[in-house]
């Protein structure tokens, strides 16, 4: 049994998180744990927007009328017979409330919808999703607005070997594997004329070991040469109809210059591609 906690604002945003986890996890039997954390003020922004307005003198009716009316919604269009959904209604602060959750219900993924990025002087993720990525030891999948509804068949996997290769990531990138037919590509951004060092090698080469004993045939290493990580990104993504990108929390560098440095340039992978962030 899988157990998968999905934050929200009660917005299109957040439903689509949870549409594209049914349709990704189609094959498992998962818990699904539909949680609105609120406050007692009016209205709170978080990585959703702007929260829809409770009654001051009822907040916590209202929220729990919708998140009951949201679950049953789910639960009625649901087919699957191996999914199950379960209301979560807490008021307190965003990240204490998820990671008390992750404890009680031993959940083992989050997921996030977001909106993406809409000008220069935004960022891909949101506050609140950057900070369960940033400070939530859990595997997270955060959901763009505009994703396509089916399983990835091209999944990128943009990395610069300077972290070891553990169990847990691997299992982790091998369930994304396991769930459909998908492809991973492994890719590498550098400068012509710079190699990698002795240590980057070995785990390259751990990492090829390991896919090609488990997922024979199902993956490729590419690099990618004079571009910053994520103009070189942007251009895989193109090439290749990636649909969807995983990356490592350990993995700062890039975790830092794809989801939460301002946009400088135009990018556009942000929009419709899920980014699947693991945790050790």
């Amino acid at each position: 049994m899988k157990n998968i906690l999905v934050p929200t604002d009660f917005s299109e945003n957040s439903k689509n998180a949870l549409k594209y986890s049914q349709i990704l996890f189609n094959s498992l039997e998962c818990n699904f744990y539909i949680l609105f954390v609120g406050t007692l003020l009016d209205s709170q922004t978080n990585s959703f927007g702007v929260l829809p307005k409770l009654n001051n003198d009822e907040p916590k009716e209202d929220a729990k009328e919708r998140l009951a009316d949201l679950v049953d919604g789910f639960k009625k269009q649901n087919t699957n017979g191996k999914h199950h959904f379960y209301p979560l209604l807490e008021f307190g602060f965003f990240v204490p409330t998820i990671r008390k959750q992750l404890e009680e219900k031993d959940i083992e993924l989050i997921v996030m919808g977001t909106k993406g990025a809409s000008g220069l002087k935004e960022k891909v993720v949101g506050s609140n999703a950057g900070d369960v990525i940033t400070k939530v030891q859990c595997n997270t999948l955060v959901i763009p607005n505009d994703v396509e509804f089916h399983l990835p068949q091209e999944i990128a996997f943009p990395t610069d070997f300077n972290i070891f290769y553990s169990h847990y990531i691997l299992r982790s990138i091998e369930e994304m594997l396991e769930v459909g037919s998908g492809k991973l590509r492994i890719m590498n951004a550098i400068r012509n004329g710079d190699g990698l060092s002795i240590e980057q090698e070995t785990n390259k080469e751990y990492l090829f070991d390991y896919l090609e004993e488990s997922f024979q045939e199902r993956f490729s290493f590419h690099t990618v040469t004079n571009k910053n990580v994520k103009s070189a990104i942007q251009c895989f993504v193109e090439s290749r109809d990636v649909e969807m990108i995983i990356m490592v929390a350990k993995n700062l560098n890039f975790i830092e210059q794809i989801l939460f440095d301002p946009i400088v340039e135009k990018i556009s992978f942000h929009t419709k591609i899920p980014f699947y962030v693991i945790h050790e």
